[in-house]
Protein backbone atom coordinates (compact mmCIF):
# COMPACT_ATOMS: atom_id res chain seq x y z
CA UNK A 1 0.00 0.00 0.00
CA UNK A 2 1.64 3.42 -1.28
CA UNK A 3 2.05 6.13 1.75
CA UNK A 4 -0.81 8.77 1.63
CA UNK A 5 0.95 12.58 0.55
CA UNK A 6 0.04 15.80 1.17
CA UNK A 7 -1.54 17.28 -2.09
CA UNK A 8 -1.39 20.54 -4.08
CA UNK A 9 -4.42 23.04 -4.38
CA UNK A 10 -4.86 22.25 -8.20
CA UNK A 11 -5.70 18.75 -6.80
CA UNK A 12 -9.56 20.23 -6.07
CA UNK A 13 -12.26 21.42 -8.05
CA UNK A 14 -13.61 23.61 -5.13
CA UNK A 15 -12.73 25.36 -2.40
CA UNK A 16 -14.33 27.46 0.74
CA UNK A 17 -13.45 29.20 3.56
CA UNK A 18 -14.19 27.60 7.31
CA UNK A 19 -13.19 29.42 10.51
CA UNK A 20 -11.70 27.85 13.61
CA UNK A 21 -13.11 28.27 16.80
CA UNK A 22 -11.98 28.26 20.03
CA UNK A 23 -13.24 25.23 20.90
CA UNK A 24 -11.83 23.53 17.48
CA UNK A 25 -8.39 23.23 19.74
CA UNK A 26 -7.21 20.64 22.26
CA UNK A 27 -4.86 20.75 25.08
CA UNK A 28 -2.09 20.21 23.03
CA UNK A 29 -2.40 23.61 20.91
CA UNK A 30 -3.54 22.42 17.66
CA UNK A 31 -7.40 21.49 16.11
CA UNK A 32 -8.46 17.96 17.48
CA UNK A 33 -8.20 15.74 14.67
CA UNK A 34 -12.53 14.70 15.34
CA UNK A 35 -12.80 18.15 14.03
CA UNK A 36 -11.75 17.67 10.57
CA UNK A 37 -14.44 15.94 9.96
CA UNK A 38 -16.51 18.29 10.62
CA UNK A 39 -15.07 20.86 7.86
CA UNK A 40 -15.03 17.75 5.84
CA UNK A 41 -18.87 17.68 6.35
CA UNK A 42 -19.04 21.73 6.38
CA UNK A 43 -17.56 22.25 2.90
CA UNK A 44 -19.55 19.46 1.16
CA UNK A 45 -22.56 20.80 2.24
CA UNK A 46 -22.30 24.25 1.91
CA UNK A 47 -21.00 23.52 -1.57
CA UNK A 48 -24.64 21.82 -2.59
CA UNK A 49 -26.58 24.18 -0.39
CA UNK A 50 -24.80 27.00 -2.60
CA UNK A 51 -24.85 24.89 -5.56
CA UNK A 52 -29.24 24.76 -4.60
CA UNK A 53 -29.39 20.85 -4.88
CA UNK A 54 -29.97 20.27 -1.24
CA UNK A 55 -32.26 21.76 1.10
CA UNK A 56 -31.19 20.52 4.68
CA UNK A 57 -34.76 21.71 6.36
CA UNK A 58 -37.64 20.39 3.45
CA UNK A 59 -35.28 18.47 0.95
CA UNK A 60 -37.16 14.89 -0.02
CA UNK A 61 -33.41 13.81 -0.65
CA UNK A 62 -30.94 13.92 2.25
CA UNK A 63 -27.44 12.35 2.64
CA UNK A 64 -26.05 9.95 5.08
CA UNK A 65 -22.21 9.09 6.00
CA UNK A 66 -21.85 5.64 5.79
CA UNK A 67 -17.78 6.21 5.25
CA UNK A 68 -14.94 8.42 6.65
CA UNK A 69 -11.29 8.38 6.14
CA UNK A 70 -8.88 11.28 6.36
CA UNK A 71 -4.28 11.73 6.49
CA UNK A 72 -3.22 14.14 8.85
CA UNK A 73 0.02 16.18 7.82
CA UNK A 74 0.30 19.23 9.13
CA UNK A 75 -1.14 21.11 12.31
CA UNK A 76 -4.43 23.20 12.10
CA UNK A 77 -5.01 25.94 14.50
CA UNK A 78 -6.85 28.63 16.48
CA UNK A 79 -7.23 31.64 15.17
CA UNK A 80 -6.86 30.46 11.52
CA UNK A 81 -8.98 30.11 8.22
CA UNK A 82 -9.07 26.49 6.49
CA UNK A 83 -9.39 26.16 2.45
CA UNK A 84 -11.45 22.88 2.19
CA UNK A 85 -11.01 21.76 -1.31
CA UNK A 86 -13.77 19.42 -2.45
CA UNK A 87 -13.88 17.35 -5.47
CA UNK A 88 -15.68 13.88 -7.04
CA UNK A 89 -14.17 10.76 -6.06
CA UNK A 90 -17.16 8.60 -7.21
CA UNK A 91 -20.52 8.94 -8.67
CA UNK A 92 -22.68 5.30 -7.77
CA UNK A 93 -26.20 5.53 -8.61
CA UNK A 94 -27.19 6.95 -4.93
CA UNK A 95 -23.88 7.51 -3.73
CA UNK A 96 -21.18 10.21 -3.86
CA UNK A 97 -17.25 9.84 -2.62
CA UNK A 98 -16.16 13.38 -1.93
CA UNK A 99 -12.71 13.73 -1.80
CA UNK A 100 -11.61 16.86 0.76
CA UNK A 101 -8.54 18.61 1.20
CA UNK A 102 -7.58 20.97 4.21
CA UNK A 103 -5.09 23.67 4.11
CA UNK A 104 -4.45 25.90 6.41
CA UNK A 105 -4.97 29.06 4.91
CA UNK A 106 -2.67 30.42 2.08
CA UNK A 107 -1.32 27.30 2.25
CA UNK A 108 0.11 24.86 -0.90
CA UNK A 109 -0.35 21.71 0.79
CA UNK A 110 -2.86 19.72 2.28
CA UNK A 111 -2.97 19.43 6.23
CA UNK A 112 -5.05 16.52 5.83
CA UNK A 113 -7.33 14.53 3.39
CA UNK A 114 -9.94 12.68 3.17
CA UNK A 115 -12.78 11.39 1.86
CA UNK A 116 -16.64 10.34 3.48
CA UNK A 117 -19.37 8.48 1.37
CA UNK A 118 -23.10 9.55 1.37
CA UNK A 119 -25.44 7.64 0.54
CA UNK A 120 -28.91 9.66 -0.75
CA UNK A 121 -31.98 8.67 0.76
CA UNK A 122 -35.45 9.32 1.08
CA UNK A 123 -36.22 11.65 3.96
CA UNK A 124 -39.38 9.98 5.29
CA UNK A 125 -38.35 6.36 4.36
CA UNK A 126 -34.27 6.35 4.96
CA UNK A 127 -34.18 4.29 1.86
CA UNK A 128 -31.97 4.95 -0.80
CA UNK A 129 -32.79 6.54 -3.59
CA UNK A 130 -31.28 7.88 -7.22
CA UNK A 131 -29.65 11.09 -7.29
CA UNK A 132 -31.65 13.54 -9.05
CA UNK A 133 -30.58 15.19 -12.27
CA UNK A 134 -29.91 18.70 -10.71
CA UNK A 135 -28.01 17.05 -8.14
CA UNK A 136 -25.96 14.95 -11.06
CA UNK A 137 -25.16 18.72 -12.64
CA UNK A 138 -23.99 20.26 -9.62
CA UNK A 139 -21.39 17.04 -9.32
CA UNK A 140 -20.31 17.76 -12.41
CA UNK A 141 -18.66 20.73 -11.30
CA UNK A 142 -16.56 18.83 -8.82
CA UNK A 143 -14.77 16.01 -11.14
CA UNK A 144 -11.29 16.86 -11.98
CA UNK A 145 -9.85 15.87 -15.60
Amino acid sequence: MERPQAQDRAAYAHFSTITTRWMDNDIYGHVNNVTYYSYFDTAVNRYLIEAGVLDIHQGEVIGLVIETHCNYFAPLEFPRNVDAGIRLGHIGKSSVRYEIGLFDEGAPQTAAVGHFVHVYVDRATRRPVALPEPFLKALQALRMP
